[in-house]
């Protein structure tokens, strides 16, 4: 099994930042593509910034410009740099990770998610 623990959510005022992070655990595996997705109260889980191995980056059109996403694959973590921060980024943030098995093959695996809170 690949184990995907978030860390770095809390309480923020609007307009300051936080730092979310992702490391992933396990035996015998590889990570793809890795991705933020947040999940606010009465809405569906989108995404917010995806990165494949190679590096290139996808972002939401409302994060563009103030979310950062990168990856350090020596340690196996993902991490969302979020800056200038509003109220509608509050949501439940989840990591998700397409993991490559030997022997298990290709699935998914996602976080417990890690609560961002924006206050006005």
């Amino acid at each position: 099994q690949v184990q995907l623990v978030e860390s770095g959510g809390g309480l923020v005022q609007a307009g300051g930042s936080l730092r979310l992070s992702c490391a992933a655990s396990g035996r015998n595996f590889r990570i793809n593509d890795m991705g933020w997705y947040r999940q606010a109260p009465g809405n569906q889980r989108e995404l917010v910034a995806g990165i494949t191995r190679g590096g290139t980056t996808q972002y939401a059109d409302s994060v563009k410009g103030r979310f950062t996403i990168s990856r350090d694959d020596a340690k196996n973590t993902l991490y969302l740099q979020m800056d200038s921060l509003k109220p509608e980024d509050t949501a439940v943030y989840y990591c998700n990770a397409e993991v490559v098995r030997i022997f298990a093959g290709v699935r998914d695996y996602w976080g417990q998610g890690t609560q961002v809170t924006v206050s006005s």
